[in-house]
């Protein structure tokens, strides 16, 4: 079977390898960024839900694999920073995905360029 690279200049290669790691960082990334939505829509479920108990109702929090009991106050305190925590990764795992996607959009442009600049007709991607 041929070597399905042979024939291409080294630089494409780099490039292309550079592509497919950039590719691979933004899937990383993306499914960390569903994971902390995830998160974030639980706990501000779990807002509502303390919302609507009474100020004196029993509330317990988990602590790994126990739970224990604490203040309704208390537990909304640890949700809301929960939140606040959660919005400010979301964030970050954006604007990181919003970087990587430009950089793997520009990289997918250049490989294309230079394979027309070849000869070759580029491959869809």
């Amino acid at each position: 079977m041929a070597n399905p690279q042979a024939g291409i200049p080294p630089q494409i290669q780099q490039q292309l390898a550079m592509f497919q790691q950039i590719q691979q960082q933004l899937q990383q990334v993306s499914s960390q960024k569903m994971q902390y939505e995830m998160t974030l829509r639980e706990t501000k479920r779990a807002l509502e839900e303390l919302g609507a108990v009474a100020d004196d109702a029993v509330v317990f929090s988990s602590a790994g694999s126990i739970l224990i009991q604490k203040s309704k106050a208390a537990v909304i305190t640890e949700l809301e920073e929960k939140t606040d925590s959660m919005e400010l990764r979301i964030g970050s795992l954006d604007k990181q995905e919003k970087t990587m996607a430009a950089k793997a959009s520009q990289l997918q442009k250049q490989i294309q360029e230079a394979v027309a600049g070849q000869g070759n007709v580029p491959t869809a991607q």
